[in-house]
């Protein structure tokens, strides 16, 4: 129409600045002690500012052309040899000032962190000391205060393992092939605490449900009587796949 006034809409956008980011991995590597029952966790120590000395967890910023999930092995492979391990994301952690170099970078540089989560066989774990000057498993209960916000990513971490064992087999994954229901329960009570379930009960559940095959082999453990052997059988747990509370 001849004489409307145009008005330009203001690009929400454009008005503002827009972040740039870096993109780091960090690893959130648990395993159980099943003779001790601990849970542990893998820390390295920093060689530069910031946070120079700090106890982190292990991390990397992304490469160019490399995709997360390859950064994240890239920083296992560099830490620990293990053969049978569970790896997946995690979250993202990506609030402001969550690293101090995003003060003194002058342009501006967000640190976004996104991480993951596994799981490792304490007893076939092969730490690697090289190029860092402090590398060591650690009880998560006497972990001391992290660099960054690795404290919050590791609760994190801890939250979900214990939820994956509800509903997963990821417990397996870190047990030997031949197992005890005594070496199931000590390793939930380990990651659950000791309160979440009677052995009489957690045992009759998990034989019920049968995905454990019992080999007819014995294990003789000090002077009580000699306990069955069993296997996990993937296929007969396939039909618990997506159901919650499979173990518990």
């Amino acid at each position: 129409m001849r004489g409307q006034i145009q008005r330009k809409i203001a690009d929400p956008v454009n008005s503002q600045t827009l972040a740039d980011f870096k993109v780091g991995v960090d690893n959130v590597i648990f395993s159980v002690d099943t003779l001790l029952h601990r849970l542990l966790v893998l820390l390295v120590m920093r060689q530069q500012e910031p946070f120079l000395g700090h106890w982190c967890l292990p991390g990397t910023l992304v490469r160019q052309g490399e995709s997360l999930e390859d950064a994240a092995y890239r920083i296992l492979a560099e830490k620990i040899r293990v053969k049978n391990l569970y790896l997946e994301q995690l979250y993202t952690f990506g609030g402001p000032n969550r690293d101090p170099r995003e003060s003194i970078d002058s342009y501006g540089v967000r640190y976004l962190s996104v991480s993951y989560f596994a799981l490792v066989r304490f007893e076939e774990a092969e730490l690697i000391a090289d190029k860092v000057s402090g590398i060591a498993w650690y009880p998560v209960k006497q972990v001391p205060q992290l660099a960054f916000d690795h404290s919050e990513i590791l609760a994190y971490g801890h939250r979900r393992l214990q939820n994956k064992l509800e509903y997963s087999p990821v417990a397996f994954d870190v047990l030997p092939d031949l197992f005890t229901l005594s070496d199931i329960y000590q390793l939930y009570t380990t990651v659950l605490g000791e309160n979440f379930a009677d052995y009489s009960n957690f045992r009759a559940r998990l034989l019920k449900l049968g995905f454990l095959y019992d080999t007819g082999l014995k294990a003789s453990r000090g002077a009580g009587r000699p306990a069955s052997l069993y296997q996990f059988d993937s296929e007969a747990f396939a039909k618990f796949k997506d159901k919650p509370l499979v173990f518990i």
